[in-house]
């Protein structure tokens, strides 16, 4: 791809997107290929101070996994597993509790639910859950499923996602992940996850949740076959639909990571890849607030080193409650809030712990 696609150099894309102007699709593919590493980061961080100042953003959070057995078989995923191998789990509702009642008394204020897609999954399962932490954990906020979770089991009740969505908030979902996005492009898609739902379909879900009052997250999956193109048209997407509902809170690239997954040949992506796509997205999405550089996936190390590339989130403690990066050969001890604080603060900026929609958190129970 040449460096004029947009007529303009990369210097002078940047000068007008510090001065506001929004970038084009073909201005961001310039940025991506050609911007100089050190001018990239500087315009990232002077157009996050503009949104979040100087704080970076954290939260006192756990998953549940309900199971990784999963009717889908996504070539990138390393987590999923058929009903009948031996490395599958299918947890029951006294499991769920049991792990609810392990974090009673640790301050949490998000609780994050997300798994597989297991083939006989049903509504009722799900809300069954949903209802089980609400009871448990009255004070924490729910983050209930991805998209692609929501639509299996919409469709299988032969329901609307609107009417999805209500009997989800009823059960005391506050809010839903921002997973299983991948790229939106099709032809990649039919490559890496065929039988998934279509992006399409994915965006129309959080179009819905939107229209219910319910803000959410997005992500893109990156690093594997697709081009710097198919990520670009990929935030467009997510661009366009958050100029009509407001609705996202933040975005999230997830790096593709390639241990015990039938992808692994590709390898993954460097470092500088990851900065310049966050760098980028924080340029590109001025209408989603938040960028977050995903501590579990990248690593402690380097998403220190996104904070200087305008991402202003590294999410929560997490600590051991989520297998689906380990799983995939990325080595992430558990962090306490002291070690959140700290990173952020080494990095330059102004730890703060919010709750699930960025709301100072200033004391725990």
């Amino acid at each position: 791809m040449s460096a004029n696609i947009s007529g303009r150099s990369a210097e002078s894309i940047l000068s007008s997107v510090i001065s506001g102007e929004r970038l084009s699709c073909s201005d961001a593919l310039v940025l991506i290929d050609h911007a100089p590493l050190e001018a990239l980061a500087s315009a990232a961080v002077e157009v996050k101070r503009r949104i979040s100042k100087d704080r970076v953003y954290y939260n006192n959070n756990f998953h549940i996994e309900p199971t990784n057995i999963c009717r889908y078989n996504c070539r990138f995923c390393s987590y999923r597993r058929s009903i009948s191998d031996p490395d599958g789990w299918n947890m029951s509702l006294d499991e769920i509790a049991r792990q609810v009642a392990s974090h009673a008394q640790s301050g949490i204020t998000e609780v994050h639910l997300v798994g597989g897609v297991h083939p006989q999954a049903t509504l009722e399962g799900y809300l069954d859950i949903v209802r089980l932490v609400r009871r448990m954990m009255p004070q924490a906020s729910i983050k209930a499923f991805s998209a692609i979770e929501h639509i299996y089991v919409f469709d299988k009740a032969g329901i609307s996602f609107e009417e999805g969505l209500k009997r989800f908030s009823d059960a005391g979902m506050d809010t839903l992940t921002g997973g299983g996005a991948e790229i939106f492009e099709p032809s990649v898609r039919e490559r890496i996850c065929p039988d998934k739902p279509s992006g399409e379909r994915w965006l129309e879900l959080h179009k819905a949740a939107h229209k219910l009052g319910i803000a959410t997250n997005a992500t893109m999956l990156y690093g594997h076959i697709e081009s710097h193109a198919d990520r670009i048209s990929h935030m467009e997407l997510l661009r366009r639909l958050q100029d009509i509902t407001g609705g996202f809170n933040a975005f999230i690239p997830l790096k593709y990571r390639h241990a015990g997954n039938s992808m692994s040949h590709l390898g993954e992506c460097s470092l500088e890849e990851d900065l310049r796509t966050l760098a980028v997205s924080r340029l590109f999405l001025d209408n989603i607030p938040h960028i977050k550089a995903y501590w579990p996936m990248y690593g402690a190390e380097a998403t220190r080193s996104a904070l200087s590339y305008g991402a202003d989130d590294i999410d929560g403690t997490v600590a051991d409650t989520t297998r689906i990066y380990s799983m995939a050969g990325v080595r992430s001890p558990g962090l306490t809030l002291d070690r959140l604080r700290d990173m952020a603060a080494e990095a330059g900026f102004v730890p703060v712990e919010r709750d699930t929609f960025y709301n100072e958190v200033t004391a725990h129970d």
